[in-house]
């Protein structure tokens, strides 16, 4: 096996008051785009900065490029991070702020602005190399912060919600910026953040933390459909959660019970009568049907949030459970889908998951 360029090796960070991660394991490849999710609190920043040497670990192991950074404080690790504040200078020119890094370095001033000019130029901001800061937009502000990041020439870039404060065309861009440096620089990103839109266009793995432990680690396709438990299921937010207990095994499926119905549900083993069958639908996989005299789940429609070329359809079901759809407008007309309305909800056994058994693997 490779060795990873990443390795966190039993990974642990304690402060006085909190335990933010807790004895994670993780290898990143080299040249990989690495997003790590997760809600507020769950350790996400808290692993980015450990891996820049902004903090020290409490126990465990981190090695990049096979070396233990134990003890290597951050300016030795060539490992620069783009804030979600980007923590640019006000009082130097948008050159000098990007050759602040080589300048650390002890580099030559011709060389530091040659080099500030050259990844000036890369990133679309050539001609503003004397502006001050505060002449600059937000997307432009944005790119002297990568610019400033990347003069370094580093094998890694860390970023921590560097989108988070840009509008939402801005961040669209962004994310074609971003996601261009990373083909051409060929170097290894880990990028922290909140909104899975950018992870699913950006990234080439997810990691989902909570509570200071990963939950999963995959591509953004297989954490959407495959989720490995109800927090990834959960979190991920187009899953639709139905728990219940497997009644019989038939041919590679579950029959499972639940307070909504019986359900077959795909399985690779058997499970054991009484057991547990959580299983996830995606939003995408429901089926609606305006018939309510045909087969499938009665439920009423609460509201509809639009979401660019399709909506989310939320519809609540017996025992006040929400149920979250997704349709084309298209779709939407056709089903006259206002509040109020009742509708009956269906899918395809074939699209159910079954999520593992707690603590075990599917």
């Amino acid at each position: 096996m490779p060795t990873p360029f990443i390795a966190l090796d039993k990974l642990d960070k304690r402060y006085p008051d909190h335990h933010a991660v807790k004895s994670i394991d993780l290898d990143i490849e080299a040249g990989e785009f690495i997003a790590i999710m997760g809600p507020s609190g769950c350790g996400k920043s808290t692993t980015l900065r450990l891996i820049a040497g902004l903090d020290e670990p409490t126990d465990g192991d981190l090695r990049i490029g096979g070396d233990s950074m134990r003890g290597v404080p951050a300016f030795q690790r060539n490992t620069p991070m783009v804030w979600q504040s980007l923590a640019l200078f006000p009082f130097l020119t948008v050159a000098e702020n990007v050759a602040f890094p080589l300048r650390m370095q002890k580099v030559g001033a011709a060389e530091r602005r040659k080099r500030a000019l050259e990844w000036l130029d890369r990133l679309g901001l050539a001609g503003m190399a004397e502006r001050n800061i505060a002449q600059l937009s937000g997307g432009q502000r944005q790119r002297v912060a990568i610019a400033r990041a990347l003069v370094t020439e580093p094998s890694v870039l860390l970023l921590d919600e560097p989108l988070s404060a840009l509008d939402a065309h801005l961040r669209v861009r962004m994310q074609t910026e971003l996601s261009r440096l990373h083909r051409e620089l060929g170097i290894t990103f880990v990028y922290v953040t909140h909104a899975q839109s950018e992870a699913f266009a950006l990234a080439d793995r997810i990691v989902i933390m909570s509570e200071g432990h990963i939950q999963q680690v995959g591509r953004p396709q297989d954490v959407y459909r495959a989720p490995a438990n109800a927090f990834v299921a959960e979190f991920m937010g187009m899953n639709n959660l139905i728990r219940g207990e497997v009644r019989g095994n038939d041919e590679g499926m579950l029959e499972v019970g639940s307070t909504l119905g019986n359900f077959r549900v795909p399985t690779l083993t058997t499970r054991p009568e009484g057991s547990r069958g959580d299983f996830v639908i995606a939003a995408d996989r429901v089926v609606l049907a305006a018939d309510m005299e045909g087969p499938g789940i009665a439920g009423t429609v609460l509201g509809l949030e639009f979401v660019g070329s399709t909506q989310t359809v939320f519809i609540e079901i017996e025992g006040g459970t929400e149920f979250r759809v997704q349709k084309q407008q298209h779709e939407i007309e056709a089903l006259d889908l206002v509040p109020g309305r009742q509708v009956k909800l269906n899918w395809d056994s074939r699209h159910a998951w079954l999520l593992p058994q707690p603590g075990t693997t599917h």
